[in-house]
């Protein structure tokens, strides 16, 4: 048994997220948004490394070797799954492991909002889950694909770096990619993908342009694409995307996203009021012709507007939806001004946000 599944146990035991590892302090766990130590035993530089070299194999820990950063999974049994990132500093090697839970969670467990449901429920178009590191946008795609494979037939195919949750075949066939072991690069594996006769493609995380357009082309060609981006609302995901590219080039992917963007979740976690975990809090966005009109005249500014007079639809801003946790009493007023897009509005909304 490797040393460090000793230390999965006790993050499992604790309900943690993340498993955090670095030479001179003791291991330390993410529980309930906290980072805690397990013990108050400080880690050594050549028990780290002992640790984290005995489950690499040969060529991960090449890679390792030669580029200083690595980005794996691994597989502890039956009990879960791990994302790990090991890097090097000036104390030496660390490492941080993202927990994915064996059991993917369906969109009922998670209580998404209706508009989520819709969204997965779409048969073509580029659909982007986005929000900051450790914001749950895995697992909310997760429950939307099973969701998919659950309820009609068709190819599913995910690209991702390392393959975090893994579907096993119901309705649908399920085919996994991981970028490294499996094709060379994102780009690559985006490029081929439309040859490999998929109605559902998910890609782990757009990292640049080539990437953004790839995408995009896919979504018109009348596939469902679900991806990832690393944004904090609606509107700043369309500029992500529009600012990736050079001034010239920027009508064109303003043409291709109006065409074929068909919703955003932009997603936050949130410390419930009650201490007793967190809870996910979501702006939702979904495509129009009108939402291709204003992407097309870059007038982004409106997307606000536009999502609050699509309530109906299944939409809602993120600062009506923080709103709400605080007068259900499900957050505090402090923490969600943390994560509000006009924290001024809802400082005045919400006076006693600003008490300390």
């Amino acid at each position: 048994m490797p040393l460090i599944d000793a230390l999965f146990d006790k993050l499992l035991e604790r309900g943690g997220s993340d498993l955090h590892l670095a030479v001179g302090y003791p291991a330390m766990i993410r529980a309930k948004g906290d980072l805690v130590g397990l013990d108050q035993r400080e880690l050594g530089a050549a028990e780290i490394e002992r640790m984290l070299y005995e489950i690499l194999t040969p060529e991960q820990r090449a890679h390792f070797d030669r580029e200083r950063d690595l980005d794996f999974a691994y597989g502890y049994g039956q009990k879960a799954r791990f994302r790990g990132n090991y890097l090097r500093k000036t104390t030496g090697m660390g490492a941080v492991f993202r927990t994915i839970p064996t059991k993917i969670l369906t969109l009922d467990q998670l209580n998404v909002p209706q508009g989520v449901r819709r969204l997965a429920e779409l048969r073509a178009g580029l659909v982007l889950v986005t929000g900051p590191t450790g914001s749950g946008k895995s697992t909310t795609l997760a429950a939307m694909v099973d969701h998919i494979n659950s309820t009609r037939p068709g190819h599913i195919l995910t690209i991702e770096d390392p393959v975090e949750f893994v579907h096993p075949s119901k309705s649908c066939q399920v085919t996994h990619r991981e970028v490294g072991e499996h094709t060379p690069t994102f780009v690559d594996a985006i490029r081929s993908a439309g040859r490999e006769n998929a109605d559902v493609i998910l890609v782990g995380e757009l990292r640049g342009a080539e990437t953004m357009k790839l995408s995009l082309q896919l979504a018109s060609f009348g596939i469902l694409v679900f991806a990832t981006v690393h944004t904090n609302s609606a509107a700043g995901t369309i500029d992500r995307f529009v600012n990736a590219v050079s001034a010239d080039q920027q009508p064109q992917i303003r043409g291709m996203l109006a065409d074929s963007l068909s919703g955003v979740v932009a997603q936050q976690l949130l410390k419930r009021a009650d201490g007793t975990g967190r809870v996910a809090v979501q702006e939702i966005l979904i495509g129009s012709s009108a939402l291709g009109s204003i992407i097309r005249e870059g007038k982004t500014s409106m997307i606000g507007s536009y999502i609050q007079s699509g309530k109906g639809e299944g939409m809602q801003g993120m600062d009506d939806t923080l709103g709400k946790l605080v007068r259900e009493g499900m957050v505090t007023a402090h923490d969600a001004l943390e994560k509000a897009v006009d924290k001024e509005s809802f400082a005045k909304a919400f006076p006693e946000a600003m008490d300390a």
